[in-house]
């Protein structure tokens, strides 16, 4: 058999402006193919500032986007609603991780293939959430959807600053949402609930580490990890907004974070929510 060439396979970037163009959750969602093309295309169009959306996904302001609180897992439909929450933040880490493997065509390619791969993750993540979802008798599109995530892409615009928003800030937060969530989940009797709750922590475990491991690498001589992390941050943004209720420090250590960058966080006010 003939290896594929270049030309064969689907290039990154097509991919990405797919996912962004898309109004409809089938192509958001579509699998991308293990074996995809990155080489250089130095005169692509710069990426949109907002995802196409059908109707109903779009992005709303207003009441009834934020999550509800832990005691929710209690009530099958606040329970959906947290469900529904979530899934609307994968769905928007799916678009932001396309957005930047257009935004950052220059990048070190080791680090475009994590912005792919954590891609795949976000979009995995998002279909357990939906069956979750539909179990309980919900549908995606009920409740208003947030554009929280999308609201940040002024401070997105590099890729130093992209992992430390999106990795070392959300996800490091949602180290802790998914366990305190999860463990809601137990408490209200739903072991399928708090299992894709735990399948989405394992993972985030490693966006993280991706997100640190690149911090190290863009960061001045001198700076340590976590002083290079706050530096980059630009209100809204802040420590806070990493973790949760309970900061839960051994996913953090198997991460790769150190004593200086938990201990901020441990100094940090956990009370935003997610």
């Amino acid at each position: 058999m003939t290896p594929a060439t270049a030309h064969d396979r689907p290039h990154v970037r097509d991919l990405a402006r797919d996912v962004l163009r898309a109004p409809d959750l089938a192509t958001k969602l579509a699998a991308w193919p293990a074996d995809v093309d990155d080489t250089p295309r130095p005169h692509d169009d710069p990426p949109p500032r907002a995802p196409a959306r059908a109707p109903e996904l779009a992005i709303r302001t207003g009441p009834g986007t934020k999550v509800p609180p832990l005691e929710g897992m209690a009530d099958p439909a606040q329970r959906a609603r947290i469900l529904h929450a979530f899934a609307n933040h994968e769905l928007q880490a799916v678009e932001l991780f396309a957005w930047a493997l257009l935004a950052f065509g220059d990048a070190p390619p080791a680090f475009r293939a994590g912005l792919a791969s954590t891609l795949r993750d976000e979009q995995r993540h998002m279909r357990l959430y939906l069956e979750r979802l539909e179990a309980l008798g919900g549908r995606f599109g009920d409740h208003p959807l947030s554009g929280y995530f999308w609201g940040k892409l002024d401070e997105l615009d590099t890729p130093r600053r992209f992992v430390c928003a999106m990795c070392l800030t959300f996800e490091n937060a949602n180290l802790d949402h998914t366990l305190d969530y999860a463990a809601a989940a137990d408490v209200a009797g739903d072991a399928e609930t708090a299992e894709v709750l735990r399948a989405v922590h394992a993972d985030e475990v490693r966006h993280v580490r991706f997100g640190l491991r690149w911090l190290d690498a863009f960061k001045e001589p001198g700076e340590s990890l976590v002083e290079a992390w706050e530096s980059t941050l630009r209100w809204p943004l802040r420590p806070e907004l990493a973790r949760g209720r309970t900061l839960h420090e051994a996913p953090r250590r198997a991460a790769g974070l150190d004593d200086a960058f938990v201990r901020r966080l441990a100094d940090a006010d956990g009370r935003s929510g997610p």
